[in-house]
C-alpha cells in the first residue's frame, strides 16, 4: 500500500489528468494524430480548440505518455494514446467521455452534497439517469458505447467460463444493444434468446442481433421490468441492472423474473460481488458512482445477493469470477 502522503497528493493529481484525457477525447486528438505528428496550431485548428490551451493540455498528455513531442511545436501519437482513437478495436474514447459527461462529472463532484443528503444530487437536477438518457439522445448513444466498451471483456470472460444449457431460452433482461447476448448466443449454438429493455433502446438492440445475424434466434420487445419480463424463459441475465435500485426496487425486479421463469431455470446477476474486506477492489471504486448517480443504488456483497433472492424465493448457487472485476451471481428457485 502507498503511503497516506502519497495516495492523497496522488488523488488530487488525478483530477487534473482525468480533465487532460477528457480534452484528448472530447476534441478527437488521437484522430487527428492517427497519421502522423502535427505542430499545435494546425492540430488546434482541426479540432476548433484555442491553440495556447491546447499546447498545455498537450504538455500534461506527453507527461502522461499518450502523446510525445516531435519537434517544432509539434506532437505525435503514442500506441498508449491509440487507444483513444475512434476507430480502433477496444477504444476506450467513448468510456472517458461518458466518466466525464456533464451529468456524470456533476454527480462525482457533488458526492459530498449527496452523502450529506442523503439522496442524489443527480437525480435532484437531471432526474434518473435513465430519464435523462432518454431526453439527451446524443448522451443516450454515448453511454450506449460506454457500456458496450466496458461490458467487452466482461462478455467474453461470460463465454468462456460459465456453462450454459444448450437449447435453453436465454432473457436478457434490460439487454441494451445487445452485444452481451448476441456473444452468448454465438458461443451456444442451439440456444435462443429474448432481449427486454425500453422502447428508444431496442432499435438499436434490432439492427446490433441483425448484423451479428443472428435475428432468427433472437426476439427483441420493449417493456419495463418493473411491469414484467418475457416468460418461458431458461436463463434471466441481468447484467448491470439490480445495482441500479436499491433493495425494494431490486427485489420488484427478482420477483417478476421469478415469476416468468420456466422451472428449473437461472437467474444470472452480472455485476460485482464485493469482497468482506478492506482492500481495494473495482467494485468500491464503482460504488461511489452508484451512490453518487443513483438514489440507493448500490453495489452488493455475496451475503447481501444472497439474502436479497432468498426474498425473491431463490437460492445463491454459486459466484463466478469473471475478470476485470466483475462477477457473475447464479441463483436457482428454492
Amino acid at each position: 500500500m502507498p503511503d497516506s502522503d502519497d495516495l492523497l497528493w496522488g488523488a488530487l493529481g488525478d483530477i487534473s489528468r482525468f480533465a487532460a484525457l477528457l480534452t484528448m477525447a472530447e476534441l478527437g486528438l488521437a484522430d487527428h494524430l492517427a497519421h502522423g505528428p502535427l505542430d499545435t496550431g494546425e492540430l488546434a485548428m482541426r479540432c476548433g480548440a484555442h491553440a495556447p490551451s491546447l499546447r498545455r493540455v498537450l504538455r500534461e498528455l506527453a507527461a502522461v505518455g499518450l502523446v510525445r513531442p516531435a519537434g517544432n511545436d509539434a506532437y505525435d501519437l503514442t500506441d498508449k494514446g491509440a487507444a483513444l482513437r475512434s476507430d480502433v478495436p477496444d477504444s476506450v474514447r467513448s468510456s472517458i467521455r461518458m466518466l466525464g459527461e456533464e451529468g456524470f462529472w456533476y454527480a462525482m463532484g457533488m458526492l459530498p452534497a449527496t452523502v450529506r443528503d442523503g439522496g442524489s444530487a443527480f437525480v435532484k437536477r437531471y432526474g434518473h439517469l435513465y430519464d435523462h438518457l432518454a431526453a439527451n439522445p446524443a448522451t443516450s448513444r454515448m453511454f450506449d458505447d460506454y457500456m458496450t466498451a466496458r461490458a467487452v471483456p466482461i462478455t467474453e470472460g461470460l463465454a468462456r467460463r460459465y456453462s450454459f444449457p444448450e437449447t435453453a431460452t436465454m432473457v436478457d433482461v434490460a439487454g441494451g444493444r445487445g452485444h452481451i447476448l448476441a456473444t452468448v448466443l454465438h458461443a451456444n449454438p442451439r440456444m435462443r434468446g429474448v432481449l427486454l429493455d425500453l422502447e428508444h433502446v431496442v432499435d438499436r438492440a434490432r439492427q446490433t442481433l441483425a448484423a451479428e445475424g443472428l435475428a432468427g434466434r433472437a426476439e427483441v420487445v420493449s417493456g419495463d421490468f418493473f411491469a414484467s419480463v418475457p416468460a418461458g424463459g431458461d436463463v434471466y441475465l441481468l447484467a448491470s441492472v439490480l445495482h441500479n435500485w436499491d433493495d425494494v426496487d431490486a427485489l420488484k425486479i427478482l420477483c417478476n423474473v421469478r415469476q416468468a421463469m420456466n422451472p428449473g431455470g437461472r437467474v444470472l446477476i452480472l455485476e460485482v460481488a464485493l469482497p468482506d474486506d478492506e482492500e481495494p477492489h473495482l467494485g468500491k471504486d464503482l460504488d461511489m458512482r452508484m451512490l453518487a448517480i443513483f438514489n440507493g443504488g448500490t453495489e452488493r456483497s455475496r451475503d447481501e445477493y444472497a439474502a436479497l433472492l432468498g426474498q425473491a424465493g431463490l437460492s445463491l448457487t454459486k459466484i463466478v469470477e469473471l475478470g476485470s472485476g466483475a462477477s457473475l451471481v447464479e441463483a436457482r428457485p428454492r
